[in-house]
C-alpha cells in the first residue's frame, strides 16, 4: 500500500516534469461578491446578489458574502499569498456597485480609489492583473428596472466598461467584459438557482443572453476608446457535451445541449450570427433582435477565456425546454458541488474551441475542485492531495493541447482562497488558500504548493 508521503512524492515528481510554453501565465482568480465583504461600505451600492443572499432558503448555509474574505480591507494579505505562490498575474472583478453605486451616473471616488491600490499593489508586486468587469454581480438598481431583460443594460454595461478603462487603464491591460454568461443567465433567470432567482425557464435565459452579449459587444469598442493597447476578450464556461448512448435521441439531446451552453455564444462572438437550428428550437422564445446586434456582438476580441469543470454527458430528457436533456453522471469521481472529475475535458474544449473558432489566444481563466470545508491540521498543513492531484491531471492535458498547436498562453486555479461559493454558500471550498473566516488567516494549502511548484518550473 502506497504511503501519503510516497503518492505525494509521486505526485510532485508528475508536477515538475509538465513543460509549458515559454511565457506561459500562472494566475489564479477570485470574484469581486465571493471575497470583498464590506457590501455598503464607502459609498457601495446594494447588488443583486446582497438582495439574492436574504431571500430564505437561496443559500445553502443561509450565509452572504457580507464578510467573505474581507478583501476590501485584506487586499495586502492576498497579494501576499500570491507572492508567496510566486504567481504572475491575478485575475479579478470589479464591483460594479462600488465604482457606480445604482449602475449608472456619478462614479463612487471611494471605489475607484480602492481598485487603485489594488492595482497599485499588484503591479509593485509584480504580479499583472487581469481586471473582470462583470462577474454576476448587477446592480440592483438596473435589476429592479428589467436587469438583463432590458435591453438598456447592455448600455450601462458599456458606460461601466468606459469608466473602469478610463480609471484604470493605463495600468490594467487585460480585460474581460463578462464572466460565464450561460450561468448567469440561466441559473439566474431560468432555473432560479442564482440571482437574481427568476425562474422563467428557457425563455428567461434566452432573453438575459442577448441582452448580455449584446453588453459584452458594445464593452468591448468602450474599453478599446479608452486603452489603445488594451487585449480585451470574454470567459465563456464551455463543456464538450458527449451523448450518454447511441440512441439516436440521446445525440439530438446532445447537440441541443451543445448549442444552449458553447455555440450560442461561442458562433455570435466569432461567427456573428446565432446558430440557426438554435434559433429555429427557440422559435417564438427569441427576445428582439436588431439588425445590428450581430454586428455588434462580434466586435473583434483578442483572447477567450474558457472556464472548465467538467465534460455533459447527455441524454434525451424534459429539462429545461425544448433544450430538452437530462445529464447523465457516470461512474467515477465527482466533486462536492457534483461536478465529475475528468481531467480529458480540459483538453477536449481546448480542441473543439480552436477547430471550430480559432481564438488568438486561449486562457483557462477558471479551473478547479471544490471539496467539503477543510482543517488545519495539527502540523499546521491542509493536505487536499485530491485538488492537488486535479491541478496536476489538468495541467498535463493544457500541455497536450498546447503541443497539438492550440494558442492557450495562461492557465488561472479557481480560486486563489476559500471563498463565498454563490448558491453553496461555505459548504464548498474550491480554494488553494484555506481561509478561516473567524481570524482571516490565509493557510496556503498542499494544493497551492503543488500548483507553485508547476508556476515556478516554467519560469
Amino acid at each position: 500500500m502506497t504511503s501519503s508521503t510516497d503518492s505525494r512524492q509521486i505526485l510532485e515528481a508528475r508536477a515538475a516534469s509538465l513543460v509549458f510554453p515559454r511565457h506561459f501565465v500562472f494566475g489564479a482568480a477570485t470574484a469581486a461578491y465571493q471575497t470583498e465583504g464590506a457590501p455598503d461600505a464607502d459609498g457601495k451600492g446594494e447588488s443583486i446578489w446582497d438582495r439574492f443572499c436574504r431571500r430564505p432558503d437561496a443559500i445553502v448555509d443561509g450565509s452572504s458574502g457580507d464578510i467573505a474574505c474581507d478583501s476590501y480591507y485584506r487586499w495586502k494579505d492576498d497579494i501576499a499569498v500570491l507572492g508567496a505562490l510566486g504567481l504572475g498575474a491575478y485575475r479579478f472583478s470589479f464591483a460594479w456597485t462600488r465604482l457606480l453605486p445604482t449602475g449608472r451616473g456619478a462614479p463612487n471616488t471611494k471605489g475607484i480609489a480602492f481598485y487603485d491600490r489594488l492595482i497599485d499593489d499588484l503591479l509593485e508586486a509584480g504580479i499583472e492583473p487581469y481586471a473582470t468587469l462583470y462577474h454576476w454581480d448587477l446592480p440592483q438598481t438596473l435589476q429592479d428596472a428589467g436587469g438583463w431583460y432590458n435591453r438598456d443594460t447592455a448600455d450601462a454595461l458599456a458606460e461601466y466598461a468606459a469608466l473602469a478603462a478610463r480609471s484604470f487603464g493605463d495600468r490594467v491591460k487585460k480585460w474581460t467584459t463578462l464572466n460565464e454568461p450561460w450561468t448567469f443567465c440561466w441559473s439566474g433567470h431560468a432555473t432560479g438557482e442564482d440571482a437574481p432567482g427568476l425562474s422563467d425557464g428557457a425563455k428567461g435565459g434566452i432573453v438575459a443572453s442577448h441582452h448580455a452579449l449584446l453588453g459584452h459587444g458594445k464593452a468591448v469598442p468602450a474599453i478599446r476608446a479608452e486603452v489603445a493597447n488594451a487585449s480585451v476578450g470574454i470567459v465563456l464556461d464551455l463543456n464538450v457535451a458527449e451523448p450518454a448512448s447511441d440512441d439516436q435521441r440521446d445525440a439530438a439531446a446532445a447537440q441541443r445541449f451543445d448549442g444552449a451552453q458553447n455555440r450560442w455564444y461561442l458562433d455570435a462572438v466569432f461567427k456573428g450570427a446565432y446558430p440557426q437550428d438554435m434559433l429555429e428550437l427557440y422559435g417564438g422564445l427569441l427576445p428582439s433582435i436588431h439588425a445590428e446586434d450581430n454586428a455588434l456582438i462580434a466586435a473583434p476580441i483578442d483572447y477567450l477565456g474558457v472556464n472548465i469543470y467538467r465534460r455533459s454527458v447527455i441524454a434525451a430528457g424534459d429539462e429545461l425546454a425544448p433544450i430538452s436533456y437530462r445529464r447523465v453522471q457516470p461512474e467515477g469521481s465527482y466533486s462536492a458541488v457534483g461536478y465529475e472529475i475528468w481531467p480529458r475535458s480540459m483538453y477536449d474544449v481546448l480542441g473543439y474551441v480552436n477547430d471550430h473558432y480559432a481564438p488568438k489566444e486561449i486562457y483557462i481563466s477558471e479551473n478547479g475542485v471544490a471539496t467539503r470545508p477543510e482543517q488545519i491540521g495539527a502540523d499546521g498543513h491542509v493536505w487536499d492531495e485530491l485538488r492537488a492531484a486535479y491541478y496536476v491531471d489538468h495541467l498535463e492535458q493544457v500541455t497536450k493541447a498546447a503541443a497539438d498547436g492550440v494558442p492557450v498562453r495562461g492557465y488561472f486555479a479557481w480560486t486563489l482562497m476559500d471563498n463565498f461559493e454563490w448558491a453553496y454558500g461555505y459548504t464548498t471550498p474550491f480554494g488553494i488558500t484555506h481561509v478561516d473566516f473567524q481570524t482571516q488567516r490565509r493557510t496556503v494549502k498542499y494544493s497551492g504548493k503543488v500548483y507553485a511548484m508547476i508556476a515556478a518550473r516554467r519560469a
